[in-house]
């Protein structure tokens, strides 16, 4: 029956497949043919077997989809074994003095063909007795999840294709003892049925997932095949969407000596150059990596680069010398790096008006070049975590880079490459081909250009400002027990930085953390994960870039989209990774409603209650929560790296919040048990959720006036006498908050928490106003973006905080400041 439909399928589309007039079955061209109509056959058999839904007709049907593998198996292997049939003879000859095709080219029309038809010999030979034995306890997942395990060789396999093809076609035209041999004339260009062969394994890679994924749906969740088949199938999932992306991102370029190159990766990195940081395009080729300069663009004309070195793959190594110095890495003051960044915003901002005022195009070009200069420098200026790279003749290389991901990601793929192309010598290229290799990936649209971070031309402003809670579930998919936790990373302004760390799962193949932390977003559109399995060992401490040796297990990222996450109901995902996969939970708040400060419906609790009233119940002079959260820092926090920035877990949080508003007598003993972080956190919401900032909806708009002053006497005279005004508990609460935080800022060599760092962490929660009180006006004359809503808010609130923060003594009315401090009476 199925023969006859094969046979009916032939005559309706073989034509259309293939162009063929009419069969040939003494050819290869038959069995590409039988591939064609057995795809359809399969089809029309699954939409059949869909429709039984019964558990035990299920079962049933396991047997039936199982059979139809059996025969797909049988066909890819002749498919595979008419690629082969040619192989032996032209190797044979190879060796003689009359050689058909070098070794050379035999190795690269069928590389990894061989390896392929083994791995798929065995899984034929393994699947059939227990089909022809078929019972419902019959298991196969094992099978199926090893042939998903080598998928390595379909890699290796697909990256060498374009290349295998075009040699061959290279071949069959220039040689007629090939062409006879593969049974293709050289005039049959068109249509060259040997070489749609070398398809197949293409081919096969996607349409073996499509029917793993019809197995698992008639596998029931019971069976014991369940979980090695959703493992398989994740692990081709993972595979195809890797393929993808690789494929979208590779482009071939021509040099002049002929050789076939691939871009596999592009990006801008700092290098450190005699201790200058220096800017650069780095490409990453199948064969070398180049690092150029990017010329400024002059008169209209196209872009060039400044080639500055390449090292061939074969040639790098990420270990140099024993003796190598510990990198000096220099960097550049918090407040610069805030100021480029309110300048872009306002570009940005500005671009935007000038568009919906329809403004003339050489307004705009002016914008987009200022634009690009502070986007050039901002790159320039953050990055601060170190690569490094060494050729064999000892030379060293220096980049900096913003994030852990990103560094990962470039290790891997050159890694990767390099086992690719062991045996490749790179020739050496002139300044002028490398000048033409250059100015190629300029013409190609996916390498990356400045600005980083908005390069939709539609749209400068876009990412999201606000607050994001993220909920680290768990993971599965370990094939062994470890020591595991998460770091969150998201972009701002085109750089990414770490946010937040889960705690270290111990020893287990299935940690669940069920962490929650809030993450504030500066126009971001990325939240990345990595995964790491902790290392105790700190003796392999690596001294050339000070990484610790935690690994990185897998990473991923999903975009972050206003429209997805619109609603006030937290979004479930999952973000795949090597096998491994981590679950979130994740909920986006804009900024205008997280900054909402909300009185309490708990008149007799601490948080969202007036200072003056918990005071005057308390009978001191600073609220107990402020004196016990900055006592228990001050213990064990001071060097905590990135203390009062990095997130602590939400539920800790609260938990310590509810211990507070309940005056529960444990809460010190709970507090020493908690992770540092979660205290600071602890702190910060108190701030927060005060009904009025600390400095006082009324003196705000003054504060944020008396700091624009140039005049450093009148500003001083001005700022102090405005924080003089204050309410009693509010001034003695900062100015033991105002210690505090200098005695932080002194271990910035160890905490790397700077005054202006302090500064931008708790400028906001101090002094931010009420809505009525905001500097933008309600109805502006222009469109206000959250661009330059960040930059007229937070920069004003982060300003005046740092003002007092550098003021070495701060004055107070009765000049009995310490006793005011410690005072607990009324």
């Amino acid at each position: 029956c199925l023969f006859q439909i094969c046979i009916c399928c032939k005559k309706l589309s073989f034509n259309h497949f293939t162009g063929s007039p009419k069969l040939d079955t003494t050819n290869s061209s038959f069995l590409l043919f039988l591939s064609l109509t057995g795809h359809i056959v399969e089809t029309l058999l699954y939409v059949f077997l869909q429709t039984e839904c019964d558990l035990e007709k299920g079962l049933e049907t396991r047997k039936w989809v199982l059979s139809g593998i059996l025969s797909t198996e049988e066909s890819y292997l002749s498919h595979l074994e008419a690629l082969l049939l040619p192989m032996k003879p032209l190797k044979a000859a190879a060796t003689t003095s009359q050689p058909v095709l070098t070794v050379a080219q035999i190795e690269t029309i069928f590389f990894k063909v061989p390896e392929l038809y083994e791995i798929h010999k065995e899984f034929y030979d393994g699947l059939l007795p227990r089909v022809q034995q078929w019972s419902h306890h019959q298991r196969v997942g094992d099978l199926f999840q090893k042939l998903a395990s080598q998928l390595g060789v379909y890699r290796a396999f697909l990256d060498n294709y374009e290349l295998a093809v075009e040699t061959a076609e290279k071949c069959c035209q220039a040689n007629t003892q090939f062409a006879e041999i593969s049974e293709v004339k050289p005039e049959e260009e068109s249509c060259n049925p040997w070489l749609a062969l070398l398809y197949k394994p293409v081919d096969r890679v996607t349409r073996s997932t499509l029917v793993l994924h019809d197995l698992l749906k008639h596998t029931p969740t019971s069976h014991p095949d369940h979980p090695l088949l959703q493992d398989a199938l994740r692990i081709s999932q993972n595979f195809l969407s890797s393929i993808n992306e690789e494929t979208s991102r590779r482009q071939s370029t021509t040099v002049k000596k002929g050789e076939n190159r691939q871009l596999l990766k592009d990006s801008f990195m700092v290098e450190l150059v005699e201790g200058a940081r220096k800017l650069r395009h780095v490409f990453l080729f199948t064969d070398l990596l180049l690092c150029a300069k990017l010329k400024k663009q002059i008169g209209g004309k196209n872009q060039q680069y400044d080639c500055k070195w390449y090292i061939p793959l074969t040639e790098l190594t990420f270990q140099g010398p024993e003796e190598t110095e510990p990198l000096t890495i220099p960097q550049v003051p918090d407040e610069e790096l805030d100021a480029i960044k309110v300048k872009i915003s306002h570009l940005r901002s500005e671009i935007q008006r000038e568009k919906k005022a329809n403004k003339g195009s050489k307004a705009i070009d002016r914008l987009r070049k200022k634009l690009y200069e502070q986007e050039s420098l901002l790159l320039l200026t953050c990055p601060s975590m170190p690569l490094r790279l060494f050729n064999r003749n000892s030379k060293s290389y220096s980049f900096l880079i913003s994030s852990d991901y990103e560094r990962s990601d470039w290790r891997e793929i050159i890694k990767e490459q390099q086992k690719k192309c062991e045996c490749v010598k790179t020739p050496s290229l002139t300044s002028m081909e490398l000048q033409m290799l250059t100015s190629s990936c300029l013409k190609l649209q996916t390498v990356h250009h400045i600005p980083l971070s908005f390069n939709n031309e539609e749209d400068e402003s876009s990412g999201l400002y606000g607050f994001l809670n993220v909920i680290v579930h768990s993971a599965s998919g370990l094939k062994q027990s470890l020591n595991l936790y998460c770091t969150l990373e998201v972009d701002s302004f085109g750089l990414f930085s770490n946010k937040a760390k889960t705690r270290v799962y111990r020893y287990t193949t299935e940690p669940k953390w069920n962490e929650e932390f809030e993450i504030e977003l500066e126009g971001s559109q990325t939240l990345r994960l990595l995964c790491y399995e902790k290392s105790y060992n700190r003796t392999k401490q690596n001294k050339d870039d000070g990484e610790n040796t935690d690994r990185i297990m897998g990473k991923g990222q999903i975009p972050l989209d206003l429209q997805a996450l619109q609603g006030k109901d937290w979004q479930r995902t999952v973000i795949p990774m090597n096998g491994i996969e981590v679950k979130l939970s994740i909920k986006f708040t804009t900024r205008e409603f997280s900054l909402k400060r909300m009185p309490s419906e708990k008149p007799l609790g601490v948080f969202g209650i007036k200072i003056s009233t918990v005071t005057k119940r308390e009978r001191s002079k600073v609220p107990y929560i402020v004196r016990q959260c900055l006592e228990e820092i001050e213990r064990r926090g001071m060097e905590e790296v990135g203390i009062y920035r990095v997130s602590g877990v939400a539920t800790d949080i609260q938990a310590l919040k509810t211990a507070f508003d309940t005056n529960n007598k444990d809460v010190s003993v709970m507090m020493s048990e908690m992770d540092v972080n979660a205290i600071a956190g602890t702190l910060k919401l108190y701030f927060r959720e005060l009904p009025e900032p600390l400095f006082t909806d009324e003196l705000y708009p003054n504060f944020a006036g008396g700091i624009t002053l140039t005049d450093s006497v009148a500003k001083e005279s001005c700022m102090l006498n405005l924080l003089l005004s204050l309410p009693e508990p509010n001034l003695v609460t900062f100015l033991f908050l105002l210690d505090h935080l200098k005695r932080v800022a002194e271990k910035e060599s160890v905490n790397k928490m700077s005054l202006h760092n302090l500064a931008t962490v708790f400028g906001p929660t101090l002094l931010r106003p009420a809505e009525k009180d905001s500097k933008i006006p309600s109805n502006p004359t222009q469109p206000i973006s959250m661009g330059d809503s960040w930059s007229l808010e937070v920069m004003a609130q982060v300003q005046v905080l740092l003002y007092f923060l550098q003021l070495e003594t701060i004055p107070t009315p009765d000049s009995k400041r310490q006793s005011i401090l410690f005072s607990t009476e009324v």
